[in-house]
């Protein structure tokens, strides 16, 4: 779906942008009339390719420790640009200073925190900053920064524990992989070279096989480096494309173990996310259009963009849902429960916590099952490789003898 970026005045005259995803210009006019805004400008946002950026150089755990630290200082009574300058001169991390002593000095310029958080976009998304301007119309920005808080220790420690449990397998794979290269190229030539000197003869057939593999891997070494690396560029970019990123989210989704694992992942985020946003006020069709582009699956955020749309004509939350298909049965039931009872920000919740600790067991699960199975691959490949090389020095001493 193609984005749109907007500029609008509302009743106060105040100037005000941002980027939508819609189907056309005339749906996000429509969308920003409803919100009572006068339009001044709507145009399709260009494509940008740019080259992959490592990053921000700004960790969840400082976002983590700067939304709870900022919460305490508003609620103690402190000026906010007092706070913004004590937590940027204070931080330990170079990158995050530079980004609060900037929004400070917008803030003293006379912008509001989450227009002056709006230039750091990388750091502070649209969850981020959509859920300040609540804060800040609403006057509970103490309050805001504390649900940010939580948020944010949540999602940092759902990442801590799939990131945690893939670590050992991850070493192992790559290990393996290191053997079994060294093995193909410095060890087999040896014994290559030895079975010539004996006279061996006719080599057995798993011999000859795993001498054919070590010479395809030893002859086109840099070639298969240099096509590795062009794939691993290749996908980069395909994954900077929203076709290139739902095909691969579409493709893990359905794979046997781990595809289960990241539906739970998705379900225990999007729960989360939606529930903040929504009990801290923002509007379900702004909420959804938020949750769609910090999903962190392609096949999610198409999903709730559906859901988005079929909201905005009329329909509840819970059906649209349910016609994705990607939502588990029981979920988009509670969150219907939760919508005829007013309480879904609660239910939301609810959902977000069982779903978190269905990951960590899933993780676990996962992990335990992975571990012997690359055990197993591994000893096999190294042993496989071992017994051919040895078959024929048996048949060279049986002939001896």
């Amino acid at each position: 779906m193609p984005v749109y970026i907007w500029e609008a005045r509302n009743k106060a005259g105040d100037l005000r942008s941002g980027e939508y995803s819609a189907d056309n210009e005339e749906a996000v006019s429509d969308r920003l009339r409803a919100q009572g805004l006068t339009i001044t400008k709507v145009k399709k946002k260009p494509l940008e390719i740019t080259l992959p950026t490592i990053g921000t150089g700004v960790g969840l755990k400082d976002m983590v420790v700067f939304t709870r630290t900022f919460s305490t200082m508003i609620d103690a009574g402190l000026p906010m640009v007092q706070c913004l300058d004590m937590l940027g001169t204070q931080s330990e991390n170079i990158a995050f200073r530079k980004v609060l002593l900037g929004v400070k000095a917008e803030v003293e310029s006379g912008k509001s925190l989450s227009e002056g958080m709006g230039r750091y976009p990388k750091v502070f998304d649209d969850l981020f900053r959509n859920l300040v301007a609540a804060g800040e119309a609403g006057g509970i920005l103490d309050i805001i920064f504390r649900r940010l808080a939580i948020y944010l220790e949540k999602a940092n420690k759902l990442r801590r524990q799939v990131r945690g449990a893939m670590v050992y397998p991850a070493a192992i794979l790559i290990v393996g992989v290191g053997v079994l290269i060294v093995m193909m190229t410095k060890v087999l030539p040896v014994f290559e070279k030895m079975f010539k000197d004996l006279g061996a003869g006719s080599l057995p057939a798993p011999t000859r096989v795993v001498l054919a593999i070590s010479h395809a891997v030893t002859d086109n070494l840099l070639v298969g480096t240099l096509a590795i690396a062009a794939l691993s560029v290749a996908f980069i970019f395909a994954m900077r494309t929203e076709r290139g990123r739902y095909t691969f989210d579409s493709i893990t989704l359905r794979m046997p173990i781990i595809g289960p694992v990241l539906r739970k992942i998705a379900v225990a985020r999007f729960t989360r996310t939606l529930g903040t946003l929504l009990s801290s006020g923002v509007p379900i069709l702004d909420a959804m259009d938020i949750v769609s582009k910090t999903s962190g699956n392609g096949v999610v955020a198409k999903a709730i963009t559906y859901a988005r749309v079929k909201i905005s004509e009329g329909m509840d939350i819970a059906t649209p849902l349910l016609e994705t298909a990607v939502f588990p049965p029981m979920v988009v039931n509670m969150i219907g429960v939760g919508e005829q009872t007013g309480a879904m920000d609660e239910m939301l919740q609810k959902i977000a916590d069982f779903y978190e600790d269905e990951v960590d067991a899933a993780v676990s699960a996962m992990t335990s099952l992975l571990e012997p199975l690359m055990l197993v691959g591994l000893g096999g490949g190294v042993g496989g490789m071992l017994i051919a090389m040895y078959m024929p020095i048996f048949e060279v001493a049986g002939n001896i003898k």
